[in-house]
């Protein structure tokens, strides 16, 4: 992984999400009115998380769950609900403290919280890691090699998603770059599907892991494909 340029996405995507976007986020991951652009991404998000959820086992008590990029913790609740003991860690303050507010209480043992870098050695270890469009800012070879880290603390499986380059995506991208750059989200990276396959493959890392189900979902201005890293 190249340090600086993985530290540089990083610091931006952390300004965006704990300041430019913050009330923005908080009002999509509620049950809020939002305008028609808006609602079909809280969709797609809804029918991603669900995906993802969907395979991790049903019954995930004693399981240790890293939620990766866990933003305001709805992932992280559901897990929790299933029995997982839940490690959630975003980039974003802001975001980790609005989660802490919506944390029902039946489930503060189960979730433990906190604002930081997903590839902190201090996490420790998990059966299953999740990160839900956490990577999509990162370039390839980054999130393979942030991916690859990870695996080296997961017992099980990692669920996460990536942008799949497609025309309507880089039409979007294009469209994005006009806006000014004070408005702008941190670019997402659109991905190859059969370039990250290959580096999959090639990360000596990943050697004892293989890719396994994968899903795209298209709702709207969302789209995001999902993909299952398991131990051979």
């Amino acid at each position: 992984m190249n340090a600086q340029t993985y530290t540089q996405r990083r610091s931006e995507i952390e300004h965006y999400f704990d300041r430019t976007a913050a009330d923005a986020w908080a009002r999509l991951t509620s049950d809020a009115p939002v305008g028609r652009i808006r609602a079909t991404v809280r969709a797609g998000r809804e029918r991603m998380r669900a995906t993802l959820l969907s395979w991790l086992p049903a019954d995930l008590s004693g399981r240790r769950l890293l939620d990766a990029g866990c933003g305001t913790g709805a992932l992280a609740v559901d897990a929790a609900r299933r029995g997982a003991h839940v490690v959630a860690i975003d980039l974003s303050p802001t975001l980790v403290d609005l989660a802490r507010e919506r944390l029902p209480a039946d489930l503060r043992e189960r979730i433990d919280l906190r604002s930081g870098d997903m590839l902190d050695p201090a996490l420790g270890a998990f059966d299953h890691v999740v990160a839900m469009d956490s990577l999509i800012h990162y370039r390839t070879a980054d999130a393979v090699r942030v991916l690859a880290a990870l695996a080296q603390r997961t017992r099980a499986s990692i669920v996460f998603t990536f942008a799949p380059r497609t025309p309507a995506l880089a039409a979007m991208h294009a469209v994005g770059q006009w806006f000014p750059r004070g408005n702008r989200s941190p670019a997402i990276e659109p991905v190859a599907e059969a370039e990250l396959h290959q580096r999959l493959r090639d990360e000596p890392l990943l050697a004892g892991w293989q890719a396994a189900r994968t899903l795209r979902v298209a709702c709207g201005f969302y789209t995001s494909q999902a993909l299952e890293l398991v131990r051979r």
